[in-house]
């Protein structure tokens, strides 16, 4: 029987067992998956090989770790079974919005719970997780947290009460850039620019500035001011960002994301 459990199966879950066997960290046939009537189970278990069961009872019968990857608003339609298939199990929620009380409520008599907040770049190992249990974890439960939410990148271990912040900073924001980086291309090509010239030219500044920023390990003020000139270019651009309050909407912006986390944590 597996030994891992994945309630869900969609990318964030898909990332995590992909991760998991690229580090030979388990074997395919000590990780199960279920996901209900969509497609993703099957899909993901004919790609890696791990167990799909349609029955949750079966899946989570041998698990000792229970992996929940659905969509926050499908945990309340979870069996009231759950509460006894999980009893003495780890169980590990990537649920935003979700805290660790209600995932109590739901698991009462888990061994233990722990809430994460990934993003999306975990896809190809590189993101970023942040992470707190309702209770000091064993060593060995220590271990296998960091070890499966490892798989997708950097772990950050907080308290709970700064995981709304998390899911606003680093959960959503991977969809910032990309707005960003759209807002770039289509300003390229509104200076008269091919379509294709304009994406190749701002998604390379992109990747070569953050590329920058990674390596010289500089504070980012300190980079943007030296490519800026006094009256220069960049310096007209950098003042109609300033004249727009760029700043003040980008914080408002996470503020907002912040709430409806909290929110969502009281539905």
């Amino acid at each position: 029987m597996p030994q891992v459990a994945f309630i869900g199966a969609g990318k964030m879950a898909s990332a995590m067992v992909r991760g998991l066997l690229a580090r030979r960290l388990y074997a395919p046939a000590q990780i199960g998956c279920t996901c209900g009537s969509d497609p993703t189970g099957p899909a993901l278990a004919a790609a890696t090989r791990i167990a799909y069961e349609t029955d949750p009872a079966k899946l989570l019968l041998g698990a000792d770790i229970v992996i929940l990857a659905c969509k926050p608003q499908q945990l309340a339609g979870l069996d009231a079974s759950y509460a006894e298939r999980t009893k003495g199990k780890l169980a590990l929620s990537i649920l935003a919005g979700t805290p660790l009380a209600k995932l109590s409520a739901k698991f009462p008599a888990a061994r233990n719970i722990v809430r994460a907040m990934p993003n999306t770049p975990g896809q190809i190992g590189l993101g970023i997780t942040a992470w707190s249990a309702r209770a000091a974890l064993s060593a060995a439960d220590r271990q296998a947290v960091e070890n499966i939410l490892g798989s997708l990148g950097i772990v950050l271990e907080l308290p709970e009460a700064d995981l709304d912040a998390v899911t606003a900073v680093s959960g959503s924001g991977p969809a910032y850039l990309f707005e960003f980086a759209a807002a770039f291309r289509a300003a390229a090509v509104a200076t008269g620019l091919p379509p294709a010239t304009a994406e190749k030219l701002a998604f390379e500044t992109i990747r070569g500035a953050a590329k920058l920023l990674e390596t010289t390990g500089e504070d980012p003020e300190k980079l943007r001011d030296a490519v800026t000139s006094p009256g220069g270019t960049t310096a007209a651009a950098l003042q109609v960002f300033q004249t727009a309050n760029f700043r003040q909407t980008f914080a408002d912006a996470i503020a907002a994301a912040k709430r409806r986390s909290e929110e969502l944590a009281k539905l």
